[in-house]
């Protein structure tokens, strides 16, 4: 465990004596009083706080908490009267310690006050990040068509109507769905993100509406869904249109009475959520084609927003490949500071089947084959552009077509492309190439292809 700094309020000597042996391994500082504990907390700062006090100083542990609200106050006192304990409890004590106690029960205290604080700094960070992330000021719209975006999602994020949002895969429609969840009423409430075409059908239900022990071989115990989990908040379900149809039925439910049961179970739950869906598929044309439930489609599309893809956003082509070269150099802890003129004009005149997910692996790659400080051209590969329009730009020639290659640098190009549109999962670049999971993961590591991405490198 690392050592921890404590401030322990003790007068008795003996008392001093056995705390300092029971946290040897932590930093103490002693204070014989309280109001020399309000002087020393002026000065510095502590990790967890031990006090020593009687049933008429319960009024102290607020005025500790004001001086340090984020530190976690443990209670030591000879008195162990059950209303003492409970006015120590309601005034914001962590934890209290009958006198005398052993050794053992003060080092749990501590471990567990160090424990909370820990999580604690981890989720204000982590909030702290969400409010960068998913702030509507941060998102790069420089287009016009992007600007209409964020205006209609920022006039719809409070309202509690489901939102449907549409558009090529890549486009970014996973964080603008986080970002109308932490600008709404249910910031402080769960956002949990499913993505329907990546879950395989038997596992589905269960993953969304949970299941009851014994519902089915392997269900050991009761599983408490998603939807469940997000009681209060709210759920994106993206590739909403690869949603198997007794599941439609069943969300069609979720959105008309908020209720459901659990796989294999007969109790009613209901969860207050709101739902956010997306998909990449014309929806209109699989109603027609009887394979998505007309009634569920009305219900989804009540606020519909439509996101353009990267090539109809011109404008934002650079400041998203900064925004990207920023953060990708400090999450490989490189230093580097911008793009070549010629990468730039490549990004602007490329056509970017992919969207921002094509861009972001592509500036992934450049930042981790670049040895300066600027990306160049020879650390840019951009799979698609054999079967785009030949790049061109007034400050540089026209590129001339690549030279035939070999078969085996032919089949890695089309590996890498497949992957790279399928985010890196190796099922949908199956899928896409035409070939069994098994094929695929023999040419993934028959060219030595590895991503960080993955659990495990083949």
């Amino acid at each position: 465990m690392k050592m921890a700094r404590i401030l322990l309020i003790e007068n008795d000597r003996e008392s001093q004596s056995a705390a300092a042996e029971a946290l040897n391994s932590h930093r103490i500082e002693f204070s014989p009083a309280i109001h020399d504990a309000y002087r020393q907390l002026e000065k510095e700062a502590f990790d967890v706080i031990v006090a020593d006090l009687e049933s008429d100083q319960v009024n102290c542990i607020q005025s500790l908490k004001e001086r340090m609200p984020y530190t976690p106050l443990i209670v030591m006192s000879k008195e162990d009267k059950s209303e003492l304990v409970v006015q120590a409890i309601k005034a914001g004590a962590f934890d209290f310690i009958s006198k005398p106690y052993s050794p053992n029960r003060v080092q749990i205290a501590v471990s567990q006050a160090l424990e909370h604080r820990a999580l604690r700094n981890e989720i204000d960070y982590l909030r702290r990040t969400q409010d960068i992330t998913y702030d509507f000021g941060k998102l790069v719209a420089e287009s016009p068509a992007m600007k209409n975006v964020i205006s209609t999602l920022q006039k719809i994020a409070d309202l509690e109507a489901t939102v449907l949002m549409t558009g090529e895969t890549g486009t970014g429609k996973s964080i603008l769905a986080g970002t109308i969840h932490f600008n709404s009423n249910r910031r402080t409430k769960p956002f949990i993100k499913i993505n329907c075409a990546n879950i395989q059908e038997t596992l589905l239900e269960s993953e969304l509406f949970g299941h009851e022990r014994g519902s089915f071989t392997g269900a050991t115990k009761t599983r408490v869904g998603r939807m469940e989990q997000a009681n209060g908040g709210t759920v994106f379900l993206d590739e909403i249109g690869e949603l198997p149809a007794p599941l439609q039925a069943k969300l069609l439910r979720v959105l008309e009475e908020k209720s459901f049961e659990r796989l294999g179970g007969n109790q009613t739950i209901r969860s207050d959520i709101r739902i956010i869906a997306a998909t990449h598929r014309d929806l209109e044309a699989s109603v027609e084609a009887g394979t998505f439930r007309e009634d569920l489609y009305y219900r989804i599309n009540v606020l519909r927003v439509h996101l353009p893809p990267l090539r109809e956003r011109h404008d934002c082509i650079e400041p998203l490949a900064n925004l990207l070269l920023e953060r990708t150099s400090r999450e490989l802890k490189k230093h580097i500071e911008g793009f070549s003129p010629e990468v730039i004009d490549l990004f602007k005149n490329y056509q970017w089947p992919g969207n921002i997910r094509e861009l972001s692996n592509a500036v992934e790659r450049a930042v981790l084959l670049e040895e300066t400080r600027t990306v160049r051209m020879s650390n840019v590969t951009l799979y698609g552009m054999t079967r785009k329009i030949p790049y061109s730009s007034p400050s540089s020639p026209t590129l001339s077509p690549p030279p035939i290659k070999d078969l085996e640098a032919s089949e890695r190009d089309l590996l890498m492309e497949a992957l790279e549109q399928s985010n890196w999962v190796q099922k949908e670049a199956a899928n896409h190439l035409g070939v069994t999971p098994r094929k695929l993961n023999y040419m993934v590591r028959k060219h030595g292809i590895t991503h960080s991405r993955w659990r495990k490198n083949k």
